[in-house]
């Protein structure tokens, strides 16, 4: 997929509220609200000061319109398939919940793999003898290019006709590795595997295309990437899940619920599509709204520009990076809104946490990197700050050698 735009973005900093000393390199650990988002939960806070202005026909109108935003953002033909979730974990649940293995299947999962998408895994082969295959990186001796090249090859090595699950990321959540998600899910459709894709750190900024890719289940939390509230997300269900059974049975996913006079005639049958799938309270009037105004704004933004303004804001620390002895993936290898800098040598995690402190970088320690991940209100002034600290550093560990 071409991740480069005809029509750069430019820094975006003022549609945020971030102090200028703050050199904020953090999105994947939570973006900042942008203003509008902001906005759109005091409104909707204001608006639950006087309940009798809200209507029943208020309990649907936001719910339809994440679906609708959500599904242009990565290519879902049907938006009735998207189903609003409190997090990762619940959708991976639904999920867990409507897969079914015997003892003889594995799940393929990836070495230090977010635990929301690997939890609800290790419990289904508990319960039905299955085992769990986890797929890690080449070890030594392994340079830059060619560890995300092996570690996606051992992936489809790993998946074969016994496999029943495959579940992870378009990228590692610790360094921006990136995964062929075509041919492996090519591979699973081969051997009738379900692709499971915890895309919480990509989809927003990495453009994805459901309707190529063609996952079983899509799940998205929304407050990384997709720039919105914490406590709620979005999950995309494929045909594999649509008849399946939910975590909760609400009344708003029935058959005829918008008819509040209509309520206690109950039905069993549920709206269609994913819609069974949605957490009760749904219709939350505070997050709902700011989901979808942050929505909007990755519709104007756009991932695919997004991608490319990170990747060259990111390019001077890759460079000098390398330069003063940090390892770094080669560009083709890794996202360009994820980066993770491996220390030298000789150099403790310690002192390189205090030479981003001195700076004021805001960056994140995730397994054996420095996580590193730019959004659109980040600029050179912030790259910099980061170079200063790498600096700092080795000089630091060159002093105490």
């Amino acid at each position: 997929m071409d991740i480069l735009s005809p029509e750069p973005l430019s820094c975006q900093r003022e549609a945020f509220s971030l102090p200028r000393d703050l050199h904020y390199l953090n999105a994947a650990f939570m973006t900042p609200l942008p203003r509008q988002v902001e906005e759109a939960g005091l409104r909707g806070m204001a608006r639950k000061r006087n309940p009798a202005g809200v209507s029943p026909e208020d309990f649907f109108r936001e719910g339809e319109e994440i679906r609708r935003l959500f599904s242009r953002l990565v290519n879902i033909p049907d938006p009735a398939r998207v189903a609003i979730l409190p997090s990762v974990s619940y959708g991976i649940a639904v999920a867990v919940r409507n897969t079914y293995l015997r003892p003889e299947q594995n799940i393929v999962l990836l070495r230090e793999q977010f635990p929301s998408n690997v939890y609800g895994w290790r419990r289904l082969a508990r319960d039905t003898g299955a085992r769990i295959r986890t797929v890690g990186p080449p070890e030594g001796g392994v340079g830059p290019g060619r560890r995300g090249r092996l570690w996606n090859q051992r992936i489809l090595e790993a998946v074969d006709q016994d496999t029943g699950v495959v579940a992870l990321a378009p990228v590692h959540w610790t360094d921006g590795t990136l995964f062929d998600l075509e041919a492996i899910g090519s591979r699973a459709r081969e051997v009738g595997a379900a692709l499971v894709v915890d895309g919480t750190q990509s989809v927003g900024a990495l453009p994805l295309d459901v309707a190529r890719l063609q996952p079983d289940a899509l799940i998205v939390g929304g407050y990384k990437w997709l720039l919105g509230p914490y406590a709620m997300g979005v999950g995309y269900f494929g045909p594999r899940y649509l008849d399946g059974l939910p975590l909760e049975e609400t009344w708003i996913a029935r058959e005829g619920s918008e008819d509040f006079a209509g309520l206690v005639d109950y039905r069993d049958g549920y709206q269609p599509g994913a819609v069974r799938f949605d957490v009760g309270e749904r219709s939350n009037f505070i997050l709902a709204p700011m989901l979808v105004a942050a929505l909007e704004l990755l519709l104007e933004w756009r991932p695919e520009r997004i991608q490319a303004y990170t990747r060259a804001l990111t390019r001077p620390a890759v460079e000098e990076g390398g330069r003063l002895g940090f390892g770094l993936e080669d560009e083709d290898g890794r996202a360009g809104h994820i980066l993770g800098i491996r220390t030298p040598e000789g150099m403790e995690m310690a002192s390189l946490r205090e030479a981003l402190e001195r700076e004021n970088v805001s960056a994140s320690l995730r397994g054996s990197a420095l996580r590193v991940s730019p959004h659109v209100y980040n600029d050179e002034e912030d790259v910099e700050a980061l170079l200063r600290a790498l600096r700092g550093a080795v000089g630091g560990a060159v002093e105490g050698s």
